[in-house]
């Protein structure tokens, strides 16, 4: 990235207005005692942070947290390019693939001793944070197991299974699940089982155990086990049970609010933002069993040491500590951060009845979940394929596409965008 003259002032002197170090990089972010950090709100425990802040055990560091707005990875990306004011840490979202092409800006965490704290987290989610090339880049933090949430009071009404283990039982796999549907719609009139096409898709999806590429950078994102998630989106649009509440809009939280949405696949973070959020009043009415189809996971996060850090060791000795089994329960408490820790499940912080739920421990279904999710590859192109695949699967919702010709203008775009940066 080239700075201009204006923008290269301007990055000097909020530099030195925040204390740009001397000693070791001249590019870090921050006082010499200090450890940078950028993060997003909720995405790590406040009182954890409090105490870093003040020391960071076996240093002589303390953190400094921040944490940015909008434009998150923008940020990022250009502090890195700019190759000065980086912070020392940084957060990413599960679209840590992105950052894999600038993987020469991170510290590689195997050399920092990461391979002897490997056993204490989930396989798959350990291995998200690494390059093809087998570059550590990132440390697992939180993860997004899926399940199936209903309303029992819907679910009672319509005289279907009511309990836990018998929805999951009746609802096995999608084909159940969608007939298990159709009944509830029939007895229930309005019943849908999702908000809108993008969700079913995007749970599908995060079934799957191959994406869209491959390791070694092949397109697969018009295969078969891409089509059949396509073709099963579409199912439950002309079996009639997605709301066609389409994202990023108010109608979202109405369809949860005013009980149309009876039943949802979704993330463990779902429930805060869904029913929680938009609908308190449910509370007692709500469920979760295992996903059907199988577990998936949607969501989760890590952490990173940018190379430009003042103390590597410091900084993974604090990354380190942040995640660890006894911390990301604390974590779970708040901010609601499903652990990477399978040790955690058994901590009875995470044990404790949820009466949102009608006193179920939800963590036996999400802790599950997450032991069983296969893990898939994520390429550093997932977003600029998944984005035109979505907006056409839009087109088949609201009627302005047949399913085939959807697809087929969809793999189109999707050629283009890879052909275009160099993907293909």
């Amino acid at each position: 990235m080239t700075l201009s003259r204006r923008g290269f002032l301007g990055l000097s002197a909020a530099a030195a207005a925040a204390g740009l170090t001397g000693c070791g990089s001249r590019s870090s972010l921050g006082a010499t005692d200090e450890l940078t950090m950028w993060t997003w709100t909720g995405s790590v425990n406040d009182g954890l942070i409090e105490q870093a802040s003040k020391a960071i055990q076996g240093s002589d560091k303390r953190l400094l947290m921040t944490r940015i707005g909008s434009d998150y990875k923008t940020k990022v990306l250009t502090s890195l390019a700019g190759k000065s004011l980086v912070p020392d840490i940084v957060a990413m979202n599960d679209d840590v693939a992105t950052y894999f092409p600038n993987a020469d800006q991170f510290i590689d965490l195997h050399t920092l001793g990461a391979d002897d704290l490997k056993s204490q987290y989930l396989e798959w989610k350990w291995k998200l944070g690494i390059t093809p090339e087998n570059r550590m880049m990132a440390f697992p933090m939180d993860t997004g197991p899926t399940a199936l949430f209903y309303r029992r009071d819907k679910f009672e009404k319509a005289n279907l299974p009511t309990e836990p283990l018998d929805v999951a039982e009746a609802a096995s796999d999608w084909d159940s699940y969608i007939e298990l549907g159709k009944k509830l719609k029939k007895a229930v009139p309005g019943s849908v089982l999702t908000d809108n096409i993008a969700s079913a898709y995007r749970y599908g999806l995060s079934q799957q155990r191959q994406r869209y590429m491959t390791p070694d950078g092949q397109y697969i994102g018009n295969g078969d086990h891409i089509r059949q998630v396509w073709d099963t989106s579409c199912r439950v649009i002309k079996e009639g049970l997605s709301a066609n509440a389409q994202e990023d809009t108010t109608d979202v939280d109405a369809v949860v609010n005013n009980g149309r949405l009876a039943a949802f696949i979704g993330a463990v973070w779902w429930a805060q933002l869904g029913p929680k959020n938009a609908a308190p009043e449910t509370k007692g009415n709500w469920r979760v069993c295992a996903t059907p189809g199988g577990a998936g996971n949607r969501g989760g996060s890590f952490l990173a040491i940018t190379k430009y850090c003042k103390d590597p060791e410091a900084a993974f000795a604090f990354i380190s500590w942040l995640e660890s089994a006894k911390n990301q329960a604390q974590a779970f408490l708040d901010p609601s951060l499903f652990p990477s820790t399978p040790a955690t499940y058994e901590d009875p912080l995470l044990n404790e009845p949820d009466p949102f739920f009608g006193g179920q421990r939800i963590v036996d279904v999400f802790g599950e979940s997450a032991k069983a999710y296969p893990g898939t590859y994520f390429s550093p192109y997932d977003s600029i394929i998944g984005t035109p695949l979505v907006a056409e699967l839009v087109n088949v919702e609201v009627g302005s596409k047949t399913p085939d010709q959807a697809w087929r203008d969809g793999q189109a775009r999707v050629e283009r965008e890879l052909t275009r940066v160099g993907a293909i």
